[in-house]
């Protein structure tokens, strides 16, 4: 264990605030995770993949959060902060004692032929990112493709997903919106031809080329990747040419449209239930 750093114009400042960004990120191969609740997280992957991390805490957890660090093999290599330097250190506004640095090679691998994807068209607020990161991993989904948008691995992603990054391969196209819409395109096209349906999401009374349903009458039974647009644009054109499927979710005409992040919910979820019901539906 090093000294207790008490000063915030110790070098260790600066490497972790630069670790906010992907440059940082990219450079170090790191992914800084603030907070207790990220680190228990962490205690399953390391079991799979036994790797000694650095963490970063202040006395006070330190001595309170003994147990955890006994779950983690091998054992950490820790330096220890004062309050004062681990707040100017992180993005949490009240950091609760603890930071960690995980080896981005450690971060899900992407499977060979997912059968359940979610595609994202350009989401840009983090928030909106990481609570449809996390109803991702409620719903089984295999893989997240990114169409630019958030940065997946932002800090403020990170807390909101609850940890699904740390679970849920994903893989963001670009980061560049043009490249990212054209990335995407031909991603959604080659999953067309492995006989993925490809469904957009679209607004009750969406006109175009689609024929569009309300969403519990799409098959979710099949192999299927979920589309949804960014939040004040919607779904790009070029994307909504890539789809087979459109389906929408009906709602009172009191509102234009519903929160990206709240719309995929029972979408996502239909597809966990009809999967979860198709054998008694078969056996009966």
């Amino acid at each position: 264990m090093q000294p207790l750093i008490t000063s915030r114009r110790n070098p260790l400042v600066r490497r972790l605030r630069a670790l906010a960004a992907r440059q940082g990120r990219e450079e170090e191969g790191l992914l800084l995770l603030e907070g207790t609740h990220l680190l228990q997280e962490l205690v399953p992957l390391l079991r799979q993949h036994p790797q000694s991390l650095e963490l970063v805490a202040t006395p006070t957890w330190l001595q309170g959060h003994q147990a955890l660090l006994a779950r983690l093999h091998p054992a950490p290599k820790l330096q220890l902060v004062s309050e004062e330097v681990l707040q100017a250190s992180l993005t949490t506004v009240n950091p609760d004692g603890v930071a960690a640095l995980l080896p981005l090679a450690l971060l899900p691998q992407k499977p060979a032929s997912p059968a359940f994807v979610l595609a994202l068209d350009r989401i840009q607020d983090p928030g909106n990112l990481g609570t449809l990161l996390r109803t991702a991993m409620a719903a089984d989904v295999e893989m997240v493709w990114q169409g630019s948008g958030a940065d997946p691995l932002n800090p403020k992603v990170v807390r909101s997903s609850t940890g699904a990054v740390l679970k849920l391969p994903l893989h963001r196209f670009g980061p560049a919106e043009a490249a990212g819409i054209t990335e995407l395109k031909q991603t959604l096209h080659q999953a067309r031809d492995r006989g993925l349906q490809v469904v957009a999401t679209l607004v009750p009374g969406a006109g175009g080329p689609l024929s569009v349903v309300p969403y519990w009458e799409l098959d979710w039974r099949l192999p299927t990747v979920l589309v949804l647009g960014n939040e004040g644009r919607g779904l790009h054109p070029e994307l909504l040419d890539c789809c087979t499927h459109g389906v929408t979710l009906p709602h009172s005409p009191a509102v234009e449209s519903l929160n990206v992040a709240s719309a995929a919910v029972p979408l996502l979820l239909e597809r966990r239930r009809a999967t979860m019901t198709a054998p008694s539906q078969q056996s009966g």
